[in-house]
């Protein structure tokens, strides 16, 4: 995808599976959470956190991906695993600034 990704590009899909090319397992996107910057004109995009949930012990590598939600839709992005306290899961951030 060569546009700028925006918030507006994910929330629909909050909730949804999302494969990583070259990965073979999947994450759900848990949320994505808008930045304080957001309506500032000398922003190229308003800032965003998207949080994803994993399985436990089977870490996707931080990277840049290809990924594909379950609907079809395909965003190139980069995303890292993040310290997770929940002994159930995995959980990893893409930021967008």
């Amino acid at each position: 995808m060569a546009d700028i990704l925006r918030y507006e590009d994910f929330a629909p899909h909050v909730g949804k599976s999302f494969r990583f090319e070259g990965w073979h397992g999947t994450l759900r996107l848990a949320s994505a959470e808008q930045g304080r910057e957001r309506g500032n004109p000398a922003v190229t995009r308003d800032p965003f956190i998207l949080i994803f949930h994993g399985p436990r012990g089977d870490v996707l590598p931080q990277g840049l991906y290809t990924a594909t939600v379950e609907d079809g839709a395909r965003l190139d992005f980069y995303v890292m695993p993040i310290h997770t306290v929940a002994p159930d899961r995995q959980e990893y951030q893409a930021v967008f600034s």
